[in-house]
């Protein structure tokens, strides 16, 4: 099918990850327990990556200090600091931090993998989608919102009814769960697929 041109396919070939193929898609059909999203499956691939290269390098790690190494590099809450020191730390080892973060997938490429290399289908596949088209429909609308605003402030300068220097937008959409008072950002929360009292 389309294994020559799935990035996953290549990755799990040049990596010597033979059993990924499978546990991905029991993982994500769910045959070994709950069913894993493709954002949190491409975050697994990533972090098999990231172990196979500290494999490959003979870098000595203790237990979960690769799982903290993925997130070091990937989360956007880290501070530069501890990004630099954890990319320094890979790089004495002899592992190309730079060439590994291009070669992390997002979850289309997974999905990709998944039903054209492999071959599976789930039938809930639509619910991913529905949710991905209205996050783009929510971006729009963020974007348009950002636009307008920043025009309007652009008009009020020029006709001096406003004053206001060099600026940036900023629009933020916020859910607070009724139940348990936990707050997300849009996107946060429709990547957990809900609030983690349900």
């Amino acid at each position: 099918m389309g294994s020559a041109q799935s990035k996953v396919a290549q990755l799990i070939e040049t990596y010597e990850l033979a059993s990924m193929g499978a546990e991905l898609e029991r993982a994500w059909l769910g045959n070994t327990g709950e069913r894993q999203s493709l954002r949190d499956l491409a975050d697994r691939f990533n972090q098999a990556l990231l172990m196979a290269a500290i494999r490959d390098a003979g870098m000595d790690v203790i237990d979960g200090e690769p799982t903290n190494f993925y997130r070091l590099l990937t989360d956007d809450n880290v501070s530069a600091g501890k990004r630099i020191e954890a990319r320094n730390r890979l790089d004495r080892a002899g592992i190309d931090v730079d060439t590994l973060e291009d070669q992390f997938v997002t979850y289309q490429a997974i999905r990709y993998y998944l039903t054209e290399v492999r071959g599976v289908s789930y039938d809930s596949e639509s619910e991913t989608e529905q949710v991905e088209q209205e996050r783009e429909t929510i971006d729009r609308l963020r974007s348009r919102v950002e636009t307008i605003v920043r025009d309007t402030v652009d008009r009020l300068n020029t006709a001096d009814k406003l004053t206001v220097g060099e600026y940036r937008v900023f629009v933020s959409i916020d859910i607070r769960c009724q139940d348990c008072g936990m707050r997300y950002s849009i996107s946060d929360l429709l990547d957990r697929g809900g609030c983690d009292c349900e």
